[in-house]
């Protein structure tokens, strides 16, 4: 209690002595590659207890002096921002009752306070925080117009962690908007995060909004926002938080944004739409109530000759499936119409059908391609809508659509390696040549694949591949070279390392020996197999190798990727027959 108490007079005395302390951390101007401004972070005595930021916010709640803690640590961050002589923009966080607070008199103690220390007002940035909730939005609005009128800038911060809302955005019309950090941690890794932002900056785009992206900690999270087309930027990586912080970008940081490279974007997996969902596979088609006379449903199968199954329907719920071939086969037994004509259809049907929900996903019902019950894929299924019948669906044209999901999936990611596949690779070429970056177009091929998948089998097979991609992605810098699987042992890489050569040789290298360790003994005692050629004979074949062909592409020299992806099979064709297992096309001169 003695240690409250005296904490509390400490932060007291903090506030009577005005003897915060303050922290300033750059942002920076993504597209001129220049400090746009500082952001002000109060500190209480270094090395006591009140030092912590949040620790002032508690007790200052505590006590009931929140607003005084507000007040005073937005002037005092003006003088210090002017005593250092700082570029650029002073970033200042208030929340909404504070702001408010210092319109009522437009902005007068504020301004004047930025007038005598030489900060002209179009240099303050008043950033939203919401440590409360902001009730009162036309309140702030009619006080954001009113410092707006005077040259103040506003600014929301946190966009996105679940405080800052959309809304609020609209409402508000601010200057500048801060996108919470956890939208920038990982970006690189992350293809949500990316596609996340780039809706964001669309937003920000129709609104008229710059973007700062918060919580940069790495230069490869720094170049992805760059290429994104991200305003401004700031964390860790552009610079911490000082008391005497550098007038100019680090030379990192400018190394990031000069560079001519592109940044390898994360790899996006493919989202399920309506053209992916079970509806896709729907007939609409007549159904039948149980009480229904077993005459009555041969009529509608002969009136609907294209109709596989119907549905038995009580009250708009589905509660069972009946097979046309299986009834017509009953309805053609001798007899059989005399004696069970007038029968409900209920007797005959399958009362414990598949159903599946019209919005899900094709992807949820591939396990019944693989499960025991095969009568689902003869039968088809029941496709319903909030739980009501709404059509049905073959199993034919179920397998067919879960090939073609598997098909399309393996364009963009290929299911062995999980390396980006056919579509993502032909995304970054194009956005290579639009850039106009030099690049290095490498197509690696193995040698005598097929015959080694012929003579060890699919399980050795897949491990040749997989041994091909681990060295391929190991001697690659992931975030300047991309690395696409085209299928089976195809693998292309588009080189931004200006020592892609060297990197080339080593894949060669390494595969071509630990591809060794794939073999039998006998085999490598034999320095080859015996499999089957092409035509079906025996042959004997070298050890499996790994064959590149290089393309160095100059600025302007292709149009098209499809341009790239042809000059780089070809470049392979003779990398196969060179006897070195390289093949380079040197760059065009000039």
């Amino acid at each position: 209690m003695a240690q409250g108490a005296d904490l509390i007079r400490g932060f007291r005395a903090l506030l009577e002595a005005r003897a915060l302390e303050f922290r300033f951390q750059p942002i920076m101007d993504v597209t001129r590659a220049a400090v746009l401004g500082y952001e002000a972070l109060m500190r209480g005595p270094a090395g006591s207890v009140l030092e912590a930021p949040d620790e002032l916010m508690r007790v200052a709640r505590l006590t009931g002096l929140m607003p005084e803690l507000e007040r005073q640590a937005c002037l005092g961050a003006i003088d210090a921002f002017a005593r250092l002589g700082l570029p650029g923009k002073l970033f200042l966080n208030l929340s909404a009752p504070m702001i408010e607070g210092f319109a009522r008199d437009q902005g007068g103690e504020m301004l004047r306070r930025a007038v005598v220390a030489g900060i002209a007002p179009s240099r303050l940035v008043l950033e939203l925080t919401e440590h409360e909730r902001v009730e009162d939005v036309a309140g702030l609005r009619a006080a954001m117009v009113a410092m707006s009128g005077l040259g103040v800038t506003l600014a929301i911060d946190d966009f996105g962690d679940g405080r800052s809302s959309l809304r609020l955005w609209a409402q508000l019309s601010p200057q500048i908007v801060k996108l919470d950090k956890y939208f920038v941690h990982d970006l690189h890794r992350d293809s949500r995060k990316v596609e996340v932002i780039r809706a964001v900056l669309r937003l920000a785009e129709a609104l008229g909004t710059p973007l700062v992206a918060e919580g940069i900690e790495d230069p490869a999270e720094l170049a992805v926002l760059r290429d994104l087309g991200c305003h401004y930027a700031q964390g860790y990586f552009i610079g911490r938080p000082a008391a005497q912080p550098a007038h100019a970008p680090h030379p990192d940081v400018l190394r990031v944004l000069h560079s001519g490279k592109i940044a390898v974007l994360p790899n996006l997996p493919r989202q399920h739409g309506v053209a992916h969902s079970i509806e896709r596979l729907m007939v609409r088609a007549p159904a039948v109530a149980p009480r229904v006379p077993s005459q009555e449903l041969l009529r509608v199968f002969a009136a609907n000759p294209e109709l596989h199954s119907v549905a038995v329907v009580d009250d708009g719920f589905p509660v069972g499936l009946i097979n046309r071939r299986n009834f017509v086969e009953k309805y053609a037994q001798p007899f059989y119409r005399e004696l069970h004509g007038k029968r409900p259809v209920s007797e005959l049907m399958n009362a414990n059908p598949l159903r599946a929900e019209r919005s899900a996903p094709i992807d949820s019902l591939i396990n019944v391609l693989t499960g025991d019950d095969q009568r689902y894929l003869q039968d088809g299924f029941i496709i319903t809508e909030d739980g009501r019948y709404a059509g049905i669906a073959t199993g034919e044209s179920l397998v067919r659509a879960v090939t073609e999901r598997r098909i399309e999936a393996a364009r963009h990611a290929n299911p062995l390696t999980l390396l980006p596949g056919n579509i993502p690779i032909t995304e970054h070429i194009r956005r290579l040549l639009e850039a106009e970056v030099p690049f290095a177009a490498c197509y690696f091929d193995l040698n005598n694949f097929k015959p080694y998948n012929d003579l060890y089998g699919y399980w050795r097979g897949d491990e040749m591949i997989k041994l091909a991609a681990h060295v391929v992605t190991g001697q690659c810098d992931s975030t300047q070279d991309f690395v696409g699987h085209v299928g089976g042992d195809d693998f292309v890489v588009l080189f931004q390392s200006e020592d892609w050569a060297l990197r080339c040789g080593r894949i060669v290298e390494r595969f071509n020996r630990e591809a060794r360790g794939l073999f039998d003994p006998a085999e490598l005692a034999r320095g080859g197999f015996e499999s089957e050629d092409r035509h079906g004979f025996p042959a004997f074949f070298p050890l499996t190798t790994i064959a590149a062909g290089v393309v160095e592409v100059s600025p302007g020299q292709f149009r098209h990727p499809e341009e790239v992806a042809t000059a780089a099979a070809a470049a392979k064709k003779q990398a196969k027959t060179s006897g070195t297992g390289m093949h380079v096309v040197r760059r065009n001169p000039g």
